[in-house]
Formats: structure tokens, sequence, C-alpha cells
């Protein structure tokens, strides 16, 4: 059977959403044993080693990047770094799922992203339910209540700052590779974990649990930053978006499995009103296909 591009951009997707939920469970397990950091340094060493040697399996021998896709790629960078260390900030101190619940903002935002920065349409059905997606957003970080605090914040920047990198890979020629970029990802996001080590000064033993889960967590993340780059790359984006809610439902059953973690009523029924915007999305996104409306 042939997949059609929108297709393979919502496998993609899924396998993306997965490859990361994975991954944020061995950090949060190991956030109380190692600084946060050292964390990001050293499956840094161990990813970036992996993915070279995979780059070179796949016939990948230099990081070459057409020259006016190079602030594209510079600027993505920034963004994927930066909405790193907004992301594990925020998931090192608040439970995995309403982290998660937060984040399924971003199939909304970038949607809207993509209207408004890339002149991709929207009805006005669409940008209702982004609206309404909106109301979600503020049930799952509860201004004002108990739920709300400065790591939900934290959050929601990371949201914003993960919808730019989106907005950069969009844009990327088809002479850029996409190995080519999540190695240069995977080195960034290193040399930070590494400087900031250097910085802090933070530093401990790695015993061999931690070790371990340090090992399993480059390997999702060498997939979490293959796919999520692959899939902008493919499809449209109001179509493939509303798969990133598949995160949450990673998230809320890992979260009760392995942390005994789940939100609140407030939390969830905002999760709910996000996860069905999404789905609403696609149901329009089919109609308008068919010709429908």
């Amino acid at each position: 059977m042939i997949l059609t591009p929108n297709m393979r951009g919502a496998g993609f997707m899924m396998a993306s959403m997965a490859a990361f939920t994975f991954n944020d469970v061995c950090v949060k397990l190991l956030a109380g044993t190692l600084p946060l950091m050292q964390i990001v340094f050293l499956r840094g060493i161990l990813t970036v080693g992996m993915m070279i040697g995979l780059a070179r399996v796949m016939g990948l021998r230099r990081l070459t990047i057409p020259r006016g896709d190079r602030w594209l790629v510079a600027g993505r960078t920034g963004a994927e770094v930066a909405s790193m260390v907004a992301f594990l900030i925020a998931l090192i101190n608040m439970p995995i799922a309403n982290v998660s619940a937060v984040m399924a903002a971003l199939p909304l935002t970038v949607t809207l992203a993509g209207a408004v920065v890339l002149n991709e349409p929207v009805g006005w059905k669409r940008l209702s339910a982004i609206l309404v997606g909106m109301i979600g957003v503020l049930l799952i970080v509860q201004p004002g209540g108990d739920g709300f605090n400065a790591y939900s914040l934290v959050a929601l920047i990371a949201v914003i700052l993960i919808t730019a990198r989106e907005m950069f890979t969009r844009r990327f020629s088809a002479e850029v590779p996409s190995m080519a970029v999540a190695v240069i990802t995977a080195l960034s996001v290193c040399a930070f974990g590494g400087i900031a080590t250097l910085v802090t000064g933070e530093w401990a033993p790695v015993e061999p649990r931690a070790g371990a889960l340090v090992a399993i967590a480059a390997v999702f993340i060498i997939g979490g930053y293959v796919f999520s780059i692959m899939v902008m790359r493919v499809g449209e984006i109001g179509f493939v978006a509303p798969f990133r809610y598949t995160m949450l439902i990673w998230a809320l059953v890992l979260g009760w499995l392995v942390f005994g973690d789940w939100p609140n009523a407030f939390t969830q029924a905002g999760a709910v009103i996000v996860v069905a915007t999404g789905v609403f999305t696609l149901y329009r996104e089919r109609r308008v296909r068919q010709g429908d409306g």
C-alpha cells in the first residue's frame, strides 16, 4: 500500500510523540539523581555519537546545508535549544501528564502560525476551534488556582518556542538533509548542556541505573529529533498537527504507571477540550479535501 504524504506525516508525528514521551520519562526518573544540565550533556554525548554513526550508514558524510537555508537551520536550532530548556524545567517540576496537557496546545498554535506566517488557509471554523482550544489551555494551566504556578508558564513558553521551531523547519528547501539537521540539533543541545554544566559546576557520580536511563533516553531522543524534522516536511500542517495529541495519551498512561500521577478534574477537562478541537480540525481538513466545504 502506497501511503499519501499526509499519512506518512501522521505516522512520523505519532512516532515522534512516542519517542519524546519515553525520553521525558527517563529524564524525570533521573531528575533526583543527576543535575539537569548534566543529564542533557551526557545524553547529548551518546546521542551525537549514535546519530553520526547512523548518518554515515545512511550515506551522509558532511553536514552540508544550502546557503539559503543556513539561517533557517540556525533559527530552528536556537528555538530547539531554548524550548528544550524550558520544557525540561517544567517537566522536572510538574507531573508529566500536566506538562503534556499544556503541550497539547501545540497543534493549535502550529496551525495558527502556519496561517499567519506561511499563509496556509484557515477558515473561520478552524479559527473558532483554535480559540476554543485556548480556553482548554486556560483550564489546564488554571490561572489563579492551585494548579497555576511559574512552571505552567514555563511550559507555555516551551509551546511558543516549539511553534517557532516548526515554522523554521517548514520553510526548509527540499535540498536540506533531515539527518544533517538532526545531527546539528543534537550537537547544539549537547554543547549547551556541557557549557551550562561548566558554568554551574554541578556534577554528580553516575551510578549504573542512571547511566542506563541516560542511554535509553538518548535512543528515544534520536527518534524524536529525526521524526520531528521529517514530519514538518511532508503532508499538510492542518492534517498532521492533530496527531501530536497522541503524546497526551502516552503521558497520561506512563505518568500513571511510572509516577502514580493523574491530573485533576480541571486539567482533564481542559485536555478533553484541546483534543476535541484538534479532532475537529482533522475533520474539517478531510471535509475540505473532499470538497464538502
